[in-house]
């Protein structure tokens, strides 16, 4: 029976670490490249309007009020949005992503085995600096869920899928941050971590997730009041 199950860790870690990494990474590259043209249709581009030019008496005033009564208002309006009321989450969501971003992509183990696989690989940050970025995500996803439970008007239009999405992007970090420390079974956790990145992997393109794609469509290609672009298209 103990033979029967190692056997058993033996196929499924090879699994893991052969098939199921390309059918996750084929699925995420294919179902990004679909949603992101799927939601470029829906878009249209926009007609710009001739700009008159005005005299120069015209635009220095025009010029004085945007620095100073304008710039103003800029300022009030900043202070309604969650960067002035809750600066803290703000902070918290930089690094969550960043470390989001960062860490699975310059993580030595899958440089390692990115080069076995293709021949050459990316910078890698060290174990331990990669293990420190690891648990600054743990926090940052513990504040997440904190936060969703804790505060009334963000648990009221929360619900079980919020939940899932927190839990399938916070897995693979958690497995893997086990794994480094050697926490429980090594083979099982490793098998675990791996399974949790490759359904992350398989999550981004058809969930909510698909938002850390969709940030540069709605900065840089839409044209809205929170464009950082000169925008292109318009619904």
């Amino acid at each position: 029976m103990e033979l029967t199950n190692i056997l058993s860790a033996d196929v499924i870690y090879d699994l893991a670490r052969g098939p199921f990494v390309w059918m996750s990474l084929v699925l995420c590259i294919v179902g990004t490249m679909v949603r992101t043209l799927q939601l470029i249709s829906l878009t249209k581009v926009e007609k710009r309007n001739i700009r008159i030019q005005r005299p120069a008496a015209i635009k220095q005033k025009s010029n004085q009020n945007f620095s100073a009564k304008n710039l103003s208002r800029f300022f009030s309006d900043l202070k309604l949005t969650i960067i002035g009321t809750s600066p803290v989450t703000i902070v918290v969501s930089c690094m969550f992503h960043l470390c989001l971003i960062i860490t699975p992509i310059f993580l030595l183990a899958h440089n390692i085995l990115i080069e076995e696989a293709v021949g050459f690989s990316l910078f890698s940050f060290s174990e331990h600096f990669a293990d420190r970025l690891t648990f600054i995500f743990l926090i940052c996803a513990a504040y997440f869920l904190i936060r969703r439970v804790f505060l009334p008007r963000l648990r009221a239009i929360s619900s079980v899928y919020d939940y899932i999405i927190l839990a399938v992007t916070t897995a693979p970090f958690l497995t893997g941050y086990l794994v480094y420390d050697q926490v429980f079974d090594y083979k099982i956790m490793i098998i675990l971590h791996m399974l949790a990145g490759e359904l992350m992997l398989i999550a981004i393109p058809f969930t909510k997730i698909y938002h850390m794609f969709f940030f540069f469509i709605g900065r840089f290609v839409l044209i809205h009041q929170h464009t950082l672009g000169k925008g292109s298209r318009t619904w």
